[in-house]
């Protein structure tokens, strides 16, 4: 794939996107938020967070003609099983098919019983529809669940969730701290030193 210095973010969750423009900010590459072009998001048909993250990535980038970057990510609590995992956005549905976090922080306080264990999963995509390139990179981040919710930083399910060896959750941290430690980081790492690598640039 050709370098770009321009990359639409494939997704209508602000939260992700501007965790998402921040760091490639990072390597001087301008975000295109999707807003602009008020299109819907695709149904999530697959069963990974690969699968997802490409369907969202080809969606934007065949309907937009620009190279997209995908973000697929979520929750999974080993007593759930991985659950709410790939679901986790709609896991966080309530009746009415809005985002209600603090309801869906009951439902898995009641599910996970003595075993908080869980980990945080961030699959990014890259699709450029000019040529039908695609690639993946994956971080993940591994915790325990806390209840009640503490904080009202970051977005999701970051108030339950503190990594392993800290104490404070994702909800109580700065956007720059969860940057550097984040499974969305830890895939963007990836992502950086392969555009670094096949853009022949310095570090």
């Amino acid at each position: 794939m050709k370098f770009e210095k321009k990359i639409l973010i494939a997704t209508n969750n602000r939260g992700k996107y501007f965790e998402i423009k921040s760091l490639l900010k990072s390597i001087n590459i301008e975000s295109v938020p999707t807003f602009q072009f008020n299109l819907e998001e695709p149904e999530e048909t697959g069963k990974t967070f690969a699968e997802n993250s490409l369907i969202k990535a080809k969606f934007y980038a065949q309907k937009t003609g620009l190279v997209s970057l995908a973000d697929d990510s979520g929750l999974c609590a080993s007593a759930m099983n991985g659950a709410p995992g790939i679901h986790s956005a709609r896991f966080a549905l309530d009746e009415k098919g809005e985002k209600n976090f603090p309801a869906a922080f009951k439902k898995i306080s009641e599910k996970i019983s003595e075993n908080p264990r869980a980990h945080f999963i961030c699959n990014l995509a890259i699709f450029d529809p000019k040529t039908n390139f695609e690639i993946f990179f994956e971080g993940r981040v591994d915790g325990t669940l806390t209840f009640p919710a503490r904080g009202n930083q970051g977005f999701g399910y970051d108030p339950i969730f503190i990594k392993n060896g800290m104490k404070k959750t994702f909800g109580e941290i700065s956007a720059e701290e969860k940057d550097k430690i984040s499974h969305r980081a830890e895939a963007f790492k990836k992502l950086k030193n392969w555009l670094v690598n096949q853009a022949q640039l310095p570090i």
